[in-house]
């Protein structure tokens, strides 16, 4: 099922979570994706409160050769990187996927040389979704 937020997109999956997540990394790397960050929220919460929360997971996805044009044109973009894409137990016991909108977050800057980069990533952020 499709999932849209004005700052993301996304769906759900029946499948499981481990699997998921596995088939999100190879699919962002056919895209040219690499992984900067990982943040395990499930376990920072049982870390950091003792708190019991549903598998998480937040990867921090750049592609480097857009990010480097991105970079050229706006150098504080920075604050906006790299995309997110979340990964989670969702209620029904399939797993949600979840991708920042690069052209809703970049739509910030009022570059239009960002705008073109961010419609590119979206696109292949897009592609990505399609195969999961």
């Amino acid at each position: 099922m499709e999932m849209r937020t004005p700052y993301a997109f996304g769906k759900t999956v029946a499948a499981p979570f481990a699997a998921t997540e596995k088939k999100v990394r190879e699919e962002l790397q056919k895209e040219g994706f690499g992984i900067l960050s990982e943040i395990d929220v499930a376990g920072k919460f049982r870390e950091k409160l003792g708190k019991d929360f549903r598998k998480y997971v937040i990867l921090g996805a750049c592609n480097p050769a857009l990010a480097w044009e991105a970079f050229g044109s706006e150098l504080n973009i920075g604050t906006l990187l790299p995309c997110n894409v979340v990964v989670y137990e969702a209620d029904d016991g399939g797993t949600a996927i979840m991708v920042m909108d690069p052209v809703a977050a970049f739509s910030l800057i009022g570059n239009p040389e960002v705008a073109g980069l961010a419609g590119m990533v979206k696109e292949k952020l897009e592609r990505v979704m399609l195969q999961v």
